[in-house]
C-alpha cells in the first residue's frame, strides 16, 4: 500500500471519527428508543370534565401529547384541545356550559334530546371542521348501531364523529354517518387506549371514570343511564387496560352524571390527579427529546458524510 493512500485514509478516519462533533454517534446499544406519547380520553357525561384538569396539569408543565384519542365527553375535548383551544379555554367553558346548551328535549322513540343544540355547540368551541387541520393527532371512536362494531374516525368531517361518538344511547338520537348509523363510542371503546397504540403513541395514559359511580339511589333518568354506562366501563375495564401503560383515576364519585354546575370542582379533580401523574409523564417526556436529540444529530451526521468531497482513488504503488 502506498504512503499516499494510507495517509489519505488516516486522514479519513480522523475526520470520521474525532475531529467532527457531528458524527459523534452513540453506539447501536445506546441509541434511545422512540417515544410518541398517546392521552385516551374516556367517556363519563359531566364528570368527563375531569379531563380538562389533567389537561391543565400537562400544559401547565408544557408537555403535549403526540396524539389523542377521545369516546364521548372524551371526544368533544379531544376535538375542542386538538384543534387549538387551551385548557384554560375548556375550563372557562366548562364553567358556563350547562345540559340544555347541548341538548334538546323532543318526543321520539329513540332518545330524550335531538342533536341539534350539540352540532352547535360544536361549530361554536371546535376552531378546525377537519381532522387534517387539527394540531395534535386525534382519534374519535363510535359505535356502529346496526352491527355493533367500534369505529374509529381519524380524518375527514370533524363535527359528525364527534356528535356521534357522544350519542348516550337513550338520551340523544342516533347519528348518521358516512350512511351508518352510528352511537355513543363508549359502548366499543369504553376507554380509546387501542386506537392510540394503532395510531403510532408507544406511551399511553388513559383517563378512566368507572371504577368510581354513585352509590346511592338515582334520581332521574340519566342518573340510571349513567350508572348502568359507569358498571359496563368497569366491566370492560380488561379489554383495553392492556394497552395502557398508565391509568388515571379522578375520584369523581362526590359528582352525577349531569353534575355540570359543579363543572369547576370537576376539573380540580381531574386536575390533582393530572400532578400526581406528572413524574410519568416528566419521564416520558425526557425519553422523547432523547430520541428526537439522537434524529437531528443523525442528520446533521449525514449532512456532514455528504458534504466531504470525494477525491480520485490513489493508484495502488
Amino acid at each position: 500500500m502506498s504512503v499516499k493512500l494510507f495517509d489519505g485514509i488516516r486522514k479519513s478516519l480522523r475526520v470520521l471519527g474525532g475531529e467532527s462533533d457531528a458524527l459523534r454517534l452513540p453506539l447501536s446499544s445506546d441509541v434511545p428508543k422512540p417515544c410518541r406519547i398517546g392521552l385516551a380520553l374516556g367517556g363519563g357525561f359531566a364528570r368527563g370534565l375531569a379531563h380538562v384538569g389533567v389537561l391543565k396539569a400537562l400544559e401547565g408543565e408544557g408537555i403535549v401529547p403526540d396524539f389523542i384519542a377521545g369516546t364521548s365527553v372524551g371526544a368533544v375535548i379531544g376535538a375542542a384541545y386538538c384543534s387549538g383551544v387551551s385548557a384554560k379555554e375548556l375550563e372557562e367553558i366548562a364553567s358556563i356550559v350547562r345540559f340544555k346548551d347541548f341538548a334538546r328535549y323532543t318526543i321520539s322513540r329513540f332518545g330524550l334530546c335531538t342533536n341539534d343544540r350539540m352540532t352547535g355547540f360544536l361549530h361554536r368551541i371546535l376552531k378546525v371542521k377537519t381532522f387534517e387541520e387539527l394540531r395534535i393527532p386525534l382519534a374519535v371512536t363510535a359505535t356502529d348501531f346496526v352491527t355493533g362494531e367500534p369505529v374509529v374516525f381519524t380524518s375527514g368531517d370533524l363535527i359528525d364523529p364527534v356528535r356521534a361518538s357522544c350519542a348516550y344511547p337513550g338520551v340523544f338520537l342516533p347519528v348518521g354517518v358516512k350512511g351508518k348509523l352510528m352511537v355513543d363510542g363508549l359502548l366499543g371503546h369504553a376507554v380509546p387506549a387501542q386506537p392510540l397504540k394503532q395510531m403510532g403513541a408507544t406511551r399511553v395514559a388513559a383517563i378512566f371514570f368507572g371504577a368510581h359511580w354513585v352509590q346511592k339511589s338515582p334520581r332521574h333518568v340519566l342518573e340510571v343511564i349513567g350508572q348502568c354506562f359507569s358498571i359496563a366501563q368497569a366491566n370492560m375495564s380488561c379489554l383495553w387496560q392492556q394497552h395502557a401503560d398508565l391509568l388515571i383515576e379522578p375520584d369523581v364519585r362526590a359528582f352525577s352524571f349531569d353534575d355540570f354546575q359543579k363543572a369547576l370542582g370537576i376539573v380540580n379533580v381531574g386536575y390533582e390527579a393530572g400532578l400526581k401523574a406528572l413524574p410519568t409523564f416528566r419521564a416520558w417526556a425526557a425519553e422523547r427529546e432523547a430520541y428526537e436529540k439522537y434524529v437531528r444529530e443523525l442528520k446533521q451526521a449525514k449532512a456532514t458524510v455528504s458534504s466531504i468531497p470525494i477525491q480520485e482513488p490513489v493508484a495502488l504503488a
